[in-house]
């Protein structure tokens, strides 16, 4: 059989992901503050993008926009806002500043810079448990040697104020002797917070133990060879090996739980993080009105000045000309991504809210099982970009704040009539586990009949599952004696 070269002609139709569109995902799945960060990144590396407020008459276009997307008619007229600079010379702005104390610095207190202090004097910040632990230590008078190794015994401290470094690595790191090294651990535990630079859990409890004079006691001896039977509350078990009764184990354990096993946390310099959410449901009347959420983005435009560079307005070169026609490209694509994003997550909320309105009328009870197919189908949109829009977007309504995500679940058969969703199950759960007796909790397989009662088919292991993400612990683990 022969070797020979031929040419064919093929047609084939294939999807090409150009970088424009590959903008357009990207900007769509992002978070809010993940958005922000975009778009600031952009006004500052493209030229052609500025931040300002829009005119009147670019406000009237968009409006009309938004009345063509949507099939809606604007509630109130955009009106401009005109300053009148003859109103401002009538005042006398010496005797009005002289006539009222304001709070602040100004520029003339200062006859020089070197007077002024400095910004890191004005800033402030939470004490660390290093920091806190440093102070202490400074107070005392200790040995040079033992000073330094409990500084690097500090260091080495997690932020529950456990040590993660063992003895002997903190004698090579500082060259000194174990017994040195030992020392300076008891120092370093006997600073505040009581517990701090233990290197497990029963350390920890034990030294506050201790400190609260406690030695010798129920509690001290539990500490030291029950733990394991502590932990799963077989205190019959303890009262027997300790010959005592199971009421004065009972209350031991009741001491021990009010000991701090995270001596560290009362200095944790982890910040509160708000969500800012991506849009607004609101109650009018009997119908509820979706409000998309554009406070904290920037008003991106392009440059005037540009603009009249391309218009033949200003002398430019060929090739800075095309510097400007591809920058402004990017621009143009970008504005219209942005749009492209709020008008969507705008759909895709206004659908949600069709589907679950009993859910915003009654309670977490009437949330319905609901799946991006069913919202893609209202929308006309793929399933994908419902998926891109939902994901870390918070929508405010009369409930609460949800993750969009929330409103999509699985659906749970019932003998009653249709089925319900999987959020719904969850919070029976978890009224039925609030409402249990302390000493005698529910089992995964008496939940299971309560809910069957209910009408409500669902599997064993299905309520373990669910149990589990709710971040409720088993039945033995729930036990309580006091």
């Amino acid at each position: 059989m022969a070797l020979e070269i031929r040419q064919q002609l093929k047609l084939s139709q294939q999807l090409v992901m150009t970088p424009q569109l590959q903008q357009a995902i990207k900007l769509l799945q992002l978070s809010r503050t993940e958005l922000e960060i975009v778009v600031r990144q952009e006004l500052e590396e493209n030229p052609i993008l500025e931040e300002g407020i829009d005119t009147l008459e670019e406000k009237e276009e968009a409006a009309e926009d938004k009345e063509a997307d949507d099939g809606e008619t604007p509630s109130e007229e955009v009106k401009e806002l005109k300053e009148n600079p003859e109103e401002f010379n009538d005042v006398d702005w010496q005797t009005y500043l002289e006539g009222h104390n304001l709070s602040g610095t100004s520029s003339e207190m200062y006859e020089s810079d070197d007077d002024r202090p400095s910004y890191e004097n004005l800033l402030t910040r939470k004490t660390c448990l290093v920091d806190h632990l440093l102070w202490q230590l400074n107070l005392g008078r200790f040995v040079e040697k033992e000073r330094l190794a409990a500084t690097e015994i500090i260091g080495n401290l997690d932020e529950n104020g456990y040590l993660q470094a063992s003895l002997e690595e903190i004698a090579e790191a500082t060259g000194f002797s174990m017994p040195i090294v030992e020392r300076a651990l008891r120092l370093v535990q006997d600073l505040d917070p009581p517990g701090v630079a233990s290197r497990t859990l029963q350390e920890c409890l034990l030294k506050q133990v201790r400190l609260l004079g406690m030695e010798g006691s129920l509690v001290e001896r539990i500490l030291e060879n029950h733990m394991a039977e502590l932990e799963t509350r077989k205190y019959s078990v303890i009262a027997k090996t300790q010959d005592v009764s199971l009421d004065e184990v009972v209350g031991a354990a009741q001491i021990i739980s009010g000991l701090d096993p995270r001596p560290g946390r009362a200095y944790s310099q982890e910040d509160i993080h708000y969500i800012t959410p991506d849009i607004f449901v609101y109650k009018i009347g009997e119908e509820y009105v979706v409000v998309l959420n554009d406070e904290g983005l920037p008003n991106l435009r392009i440059s005037s000045f540009y603009r009249n560079a391309l218009a033949g307005n200003t002398d430019v070169d060929a090739k800075a000309g095309e510097y400007i026609q591809e920058k402004l490209r990017g621009a143009l694509w970008l504005i219209k991504s942005i749009h492209q994003r709020q008008r969507t997550i705008y759909r895709v909320t206004k659908s949600i809210v069709k589907f679950q309105k009993d859910f915003f009328e009654k309670g977490i009870e009437y949330l319905k099982p609901l799946v991006l197919r069913d919202v893609a189908e209202d929308i006309e949109m793929h399933e994908s970009t419902v998926s891109r829009v939902t994901t870390n977007k918070y929508v405010q309504t009369p409930r609460g704040l949800f993750e969009l995500k929330y409103f999509f679940n699985s659906g749970i058969n019932t003998s009653l009539g249709p089925s319900i969703a999987s959020e719904s199950v969850k919070s029976k759960i978890k009224e039925i586990v609030a409402g249990e007796n302390i000493k005698k909790p529910f089992s995964d397989q008496k939940i299971v009949e309560m809910l069957h009662q209910q009408g409500i088919e669902i599997a064993r292991r299905t309520v373990t599952k669910y149990r589990e993400m709710l971040g409720i612990r088993s039945s033995t683990e729930r036990k309580r004696f006091f």
